[in-house]
């Protein structure tokens, strides 16, 4: 059986702030060093999921919780880039 994974990836959970996404990802490395672990994390979860391989499940509770870490992290970063701080 197939399970239906919903994707997190950034784009999907802000799409309000693409633009500011972009300009981030290139020029603040903390950022850009987030967005990708925030990515590759995302994409292992939803690779585990969708295949129900067998992982414990605090493994991927903790994965999540680093993932929703990382977005409010981002999403602080993001706010103050589109209010030009």
């Amino acid at each position: 059986m197939i399970m239906h994974v919903e994707h997190h990836d950034l784009h999907h959970e802000f799409p309000e702030y693409l633009d500011s996404i972009h300009a981030l990802k290139a020029a603040s490395e903390p950022f850009g060093h987030m967005y990708d672990e925030y990515q590759n994390l995302t994409r292992e979860v939803e690779r585990l999921e969708e295949e129900d391989l067998p992982v414990g499940d605090f493994t991927i509770e903790n994965m999540k919780k680093h993932r929703v870490f990382l977005k409010d992290q981002m999403y602080r970063m993001l706010v103050a880039h589109k209010n030009g701080d």
